[in-house]
């Protein structure tokens, strides 16, 4: 692969978790990326810690795995039919992982995934090294490229 040419060998995976910031890095790589590319969308959830947003205000019961496969896959379904709409075909995924960042680059090792596009609150100082960086830790780890999309300041 040469330099500035991004590997379209595997699908793209996008870390999708139901946040407006998800969402905005689905919709910024289908700007920076060819159209019709294949896509695996993947929801993580950590045991009793669900680690996304569910879709349509659910709720449900976190220690209940049930439950909670449901609503990770609702919300995987939104974000491929967000990856579909960015001009990507888009399949689903859902699996539990701990930490989070682990299971994002469990999944795109188990599709090959050519690049993980995932976005970042951008947080730094205190509060990075209290909350830690999902993007950050996936960026570090990955033995894949990685395009990690900002939340854009207005």
């Amino acid at each position: 692969m040469s330099a500035g040419t991004i590997d379209e060998s595997g699908p793209v995976l996008f870390a999708y978790d139901g946040s407006e910031l998800a969402g905005h890095a689905i919709t910024e790589a289908g700007r920076q990326l060819r159209a019709g590319r294949d896509a695996v969308v993947v929801t993580i959830w950590e045991p009793f810690n669900v680690g996304f947003l569910p879709v349509g205000g659910a709720g449900f019961d976190a220690a209940g795995a049930d439950e909670v496969k449901a609503a990770a896959e609702k919300t995987a379904s939104v974000g491929a039919a967000l990856a579909e709409a960015a001009g990507f075909r888009a399949q689903t995924m859902t699996a539990e992982g701990a930490p989070t960042w682990q299971g994002i680059i469990d999944a795109a090792d188990s599709r090959d995934a050519a690049l993980i596009v995932l976005g970042s609150h951008g947080r730094s100082g205190v509060t990075g090294l209290v909350v830690g960086s999902v993007a950050g830790a996936v960026a570090a780890h990955a033995r894949r490229s990685v395009l990690i999309v900002h939340h854009r300041q207005s």
